[in-house]
């Protein structure tokens, strides 16, 4: 884990790096020109890590990572990125992979948050109740 002081200029780094509440990849390689030229080499490393980490979790809060079992339609898909965005009050897209490990149903997740909607996690919840 990076040091405190590592994590907050990361979180400086990101915030430069977006526009409009999005990051935005011309920010994004302003910034790092900038640190390349500016900075030591044996300091960048734990730096550019943070940095990465902090996009990473920027973007995902972006993204609606819908894991499917059947068939989902495009419009299903947006249907549900449209109701993550009006309940986060931020624009959410959708990503769809097929996961077939669920049986049935989906599970949506947007950043950290997960909502599961699928047979697999039900019929889980019924073995540890039985038992």
């Amino acid at each position: 884990m990076p040091a405190p002081s590592v994590r907050v200029e990361a979180k400086k780094l990101l915030a430069l790096s977006c526009e409009a509440g999005a990051v935005s990849a011309e920010r994004v390689g302003a910034v790092l020109t900038t640190l390349t030229k500016t900075r030591a080499p044996h300091t960048l490393r734990p730096l550019l890590r943070a940095y990465l980490a902090a996009i990473r979790r920027e973007l995902a809060r972006g993204e609606a990572r819908i894991e499917h079992a059947g068939p989902l339609s495009a419009a299903d898909a947006d249907a549900i990125a449209t109701h993550f965005s009006k309940a986060l009050g931020r624009s959410i897209r959708p990503v769809l992979r097929r996961n077939d490990a669920l049986l049935a149903g989906l599970r949506v997740r947007v950043g950290d948050d997960v909502t599961d909607f699928s047979a697999a996690l039900r019929l889980a919840n019924l073995a540890k109740s039985l038992s």
